[in-house]
């Protein structure tokens, strides 16, 4: 990931996998709803939501491109760049295009709630801009547990984001976490987050698992005391149900986030059976495969 000492970072910041070549602006600080039980990622005192000021990206931006001038791919941090109105992020992809000729995609994280937001024509200008990929946390396809985690969101409003995003040709990143209802909401988990992929056919999906790098307390407060997470046997099981249940054609699937025991890539649908085979020598004889040490993991 490409940052740049002399802009003005608010830490930590935070961004998917394969961005990792990327170069970092952040146009807003934080995330705007900040109230899933189970992300930590901007709750820290300065991680306050709020967009940066539009002078101050300007500059910032036009001092990035005299550093990186064969920029390629930019990624909007924080949480939430989506939100921010069309008409501030085509000035923002604007400028950018002006300022990096070799620019080919720019991305951000997306919630569905601000795509609900936007019209499909904002959203085809966006595409037209540059916004070729946004990374949707859906976490979960189930109703029930969506509203246990306090995310803000359905199966449906979730399906009606990805789908729209779909119309206006904007390429779609899914995340799912992995464990995140425990011992008892895990079977519905893995079947209805199957459901939801199915229905909207990403273009990419990742799975993450559940962390907890500053306690479970916080969490575990949504859930009912007897809530049981589930140990590593349990989210391979997991993962073996929702891989089994997606009937997907070529979705590009990943479990390389840090956060993932077993690291799984593929296609879905014709990796299908080579990624169950996967986990099940992982279930059955995981000292036959490569698993991340508690240590090698993180957020």
């Amino acid at each position: 990931m490409t940052r740049i000492s002399s802009l003005n970072y608010v830490e930590p910041l935070f961004r998917p996998p394969s961005e990792a070549n990327s170069l970092i602006l952040q146009v807003t600080n934080g995330c705007s709803w900040n109230r899933c039980a189970f992300c930590e990622m901007y709750t820290a005192p300065q991680k306050i939501f709020n967009p940066k000021k539009q002078n101050i990206l300007f500059s910032e931006i036009e001092k990035a491109a005299m550093l990186y001038p064969e920029t390629r791919r930019i990624f909007l941090a924080d949480g939430d760049a989506m939100v921010l109105s069309t008409r501030r992020l085509l000035a923002i992809m604007t400028l950018i295009n002006s300022c990096f000729p070799n620019i080919r995609r720019i991305s951000s994280y997306c919630l569905p709630r601000n795509v609900k937001a936007k019209s499909t024509n904002e959203l085809k200008e966006l595409h037209d801009a540059g916004l070729g990929l946004v990374y949707v946390g859906a976490e979960t396809g189930d109703n029930q547990l969506l509203k246990l985690i306090n995310k803000g969101e359905t199966f449906t409003s979730t399906v009606a984001a990805l789908q729209k995003l779909k119309t206006a040709k904007i390429k779609t990143s899914v995340m799912v976490l992995n464990g995140l209802g425990g011992k008892p909401f895990s079977e519905q988990h893995a079947l209805n987050s199957a459901l939801l992929v199915n229905e909207t056919k990403p273009n990419y999906l990742a799975t993450l698992v559940i962390s907890f790098p500053n306690g479970q307390d916080r969490f575990l407060a949504y859930f009912p005391s007897d809530f049981q997470l589930l140990d590593q046997t349990g989210l391979f099981l997991e993962m073996e149900k929702f891989i089994e249940n997606t009937a997907l054609d070529k979705t590009i699937f990943r479990s390389d986030h840090a956060s993932n025991y077993l690291l799984l890539k593929g296609v879905l649908g014709k990796d299908k059976q080579k990624l169950l085979e996967q986990i099940r020598l992982a279930l059955s004889d995981p000292d036959k495969v490569m698993l991340r040490s508690e240590s090698q993991r993180g957020l």
